[in-house]
């Protein structure tokens, strides 16, 4: 369900740029649509602590500097459709901007 539901070309967008060096484990995430804000939550409120994702997964991969770890969102998923405009802003990392096509 996760690959048809997240990865379709266009989806999971990153950028501009990978910030490193922040403390992933108490971090603000606020996501609007069309302004309006749909979820606010922090790292810290996951069910899985980034710690345990991280300690879980270098059993079974090699982790390098810069990789990414997709950990999903917080509580406030709503259905999007073409044209809307969703904003992902997670504190001390930067906000992403895209519009649904």
């Amino acid at each position: 369900q996760f690959t048809r539901g997240k990865g379709f070309d266009t989806f999971g967008p990153l950028g501009p740029c990978i910030v490193t060096g922040v403390d992933p484990t108490n971090l603000r995430i606020v996501t609007t649509l069309n302004g309006r804000v749909v979820q606010d939550g922090n790292t810290n409120e996951m069910s899985l602590s980034i710690p345990f994702l991280i300690s879980w997964l270098s059993q079974v991969m090699t982790l390098e500097p810069g990789d990414i770890l997709a950990t999903g969102s917080p509580s406030g998923s709503c259905t999007i459709k073409s044209g809307d405009e969703v904003v992902v802003e997670v504190e001390n990392i930067g906000r992403l901007c895209n519009e649904v096509q």
